[in-house]
C-alpha cells in the first residue's frame, strides 16, 4: 500500500525505516512550509492549534503524491489532539479524500485495539520482520536523537555561521541511508565524527548560555512549526536542551515509563492531569532552574489549553525559582521575524543577568 503520516523532525526518518521494512510504498512527506500551512489553516476550524493545522496541510500535500494510507498516533486524556484524528478524516473526506486512517492510541492502554491496527499495518508481514523493524525504528530513533543533542551544544561554538547545520543534514543523511541495525550504528559514528569536525572556537562549555525549552510536543519536536527555534538559539550563542525527544516520548507515553520526579515537581502548582505538556512544561520549569539553566522558552501553539494553564503559572514561578522565562503562543499569524527578535532580546537579558549575578557573587561584592 502507499502510506504516508504527518512529518515531525528527525522521527520522519526513523518511521519511513519502519513502514520501508514492512513492505510498504512510504511517501515520505516533505518538511512543511509556509505553503503546507496556508493548505491546513484554509481547511481547518478557526481556532484549531497549528499543528492540526499543519499535519492537515502535510495530508494533503501526501494524497496528492499519491498515498492511500495515512498513520497517525495521539494520547488519551483531556487533551483535544484525541480526536484529530477523526476531524482529519472528516474534514478529507469533506474534500473529495478517501483515505484509510490507522490511528494509534498508547498500546498498554488500548492493548486490544492496538494489536488489531499492527496485524492492518504487517499486512503480509510476518511477526518476525515487524519486529526487526521495530528495533531498527528504536535505533534511528535513538542515534537521531543523538545527533541532534550534539548540534546543540556545538553550534554555539561554530566558527561559521551555518556549518553545524549542515553538518547535521548531512548526518542525518547517513542514517536515513542505513537498512539495518549495525548499518545505522556506522552511520552514527560516521555522523558524529563529521559534526565533530566542523571548526569552532575553544570555549568553556560553562561560560555558554543553556536554556531549556519546554512546551508542546510537536511544536517542539517540527522545527518547521518552531522557527528552527533551536538552531537560532545557537547562533545566539546559547545551547538549547529541550525536555521531548522521541526517546523520552517512546519510554514515557508509549511505553509508560514516566519521569514521576518531573510530575512530582510539577504537582504543587498542578496536582491534576490536565492533558497534553501542560503539567511536564511547570515541572520542567522547576527542574530547569534547579539546574541552573539561565533560562527556558516555553512553545505554546495558540489555544492550547494545557499551554495556557501552565502559561498562567509562569510569572510566579519565574520569581520564585530565579528564572527567566520566554512563553511563544504559535500560531498562522506568527511570524519568523518577530520570533527573531524575541529571541535575540530574550538572549541579551539572559547575559546581563548572568553577568549580574558574577558581580554580585564575586568577593568583596556588596
Amino acid at each position: 500500500m502507499k502510506i504516508s503520516y504527518a512529518h515531525m523532525g528527525t522521527a520522519t526518518y526513523a518511521v519511513e525505516a519502519l513502514l520501508s521494512r514492512l513492505g510498504h510504498e512510504v511517501i515520505v512527506p516533505e518538511p512543511p512550509t509556509q505553503d503546507t500551512l496556508t493548505l491546513g489553516t484554509k481547511y481547518s476550524p478557526e481556532f484549531a492549534c497549528i499543528p492540526f493545522k499543519m499535519v492537515l496541510g502535510t495530508y494533503l500535500e501526501v494524497l496528492e503524491r499519491g498515498a492511500e494510507v495515512l498513520v497517525s498516533g495521539g494520547g488519551m486524556g483531556p487533551c483535544r489532539a484525541g480526536y484529530y484524528g477523526e476531524l482529519h478524516k472528516r474534514i478529507l473526506g469533506e474534500l473529495g479524500y478517501d483515505p484509510e486512517m490507522i490511528f494509534f492510541w498508547p498500546p498498554l492502554k488500548t492493548p486490544r485495539a492496538f494489536l488489531r491496527k499492527v496485524k492492518r499495518l504487517k499486512e503480509n508481514a510476518s511477526w518476525f520482520r515487524v519486529l526487526g523493524g521495530l528495533r531498527l525504528l528504536w535505533e534511528k530513533i535513538k542515534v537521531l536523537d543523538g545527533l541532534e543533542q550534539l548540534s546543540h551544544r556545538l553550534r554555539p561554538q561554530e566558527i561559521n555561521r551555518g556549518s553545524i547545520s549542515k553538518a547535521l543534514e548531512r548526518a542525518l543523511d547517513m542514517i536515513r541511508e542505513a537498512d539495518t541495525v549495525d548499518e545505522t550504528r556506522e552511520a552514527h559514528q560516521r555522523g558524529e565524527k563529521l559534526l565533530r569536525s566542523v571548526k569552532v572556537r575553544d570555549v568553556d562549555p560553562d561560560e555558554l548560555l543553556r536554556v531549556g525549552i519546554i512546551g508542546e510536543i510537536y511544536v517542539q519536536l517540527e522545527p518547521a512549526a518552531n522557527f528552527y527555534l533551536e538552531e537560532k538559539l545557537g547562533e545566539l550563542g546559547a545551547v538549547a536542551k529541550r525536555s521531548i525527544f522521541m526517546t523520552d516520548f517512546t519510554k514515557e507515553d508509549v511505553l509508560n515509563l514516566k519521569d514521576e520526579s518531573i510530575e512530582e515537581l510539577a504537582e504543587p502548582y498542578i496536582p491534576e492531569n490536565i492533558g497534553g505538556h501542560g503539567r511536564d512544561s511547570v515541572g520542567e520549569t522547576i527542574h530547569y532552574a534547579k539546574e541552573g539553566y539561565d533560562g527556558v522558552v516555553q512553545l505554546a501553539p495558540f489555544s492550547c489549553i494545557p499551554e495556557i494553564v501552565a502559561k498562567s503559572i509562569m510569572p510566579a514561578l519565574s520569581d520564585k525559582m530565579g528564572i527567566p522565562v520566554l512563553t511563544l503562543f504559535i500560531d498562522e499569524q506568527t511570524g519568523d521575524a518577530g520570533i527573531g527578535t524575541r529571541l535575540e532580546a530574550f538572549v541579551d537579558m539572559m547575559r546581563s543577568r548572568r553577568r549580574a549575578l558574577s558581580r554580585t557573587a564575586a568577593p568583596g561584592a556588596d
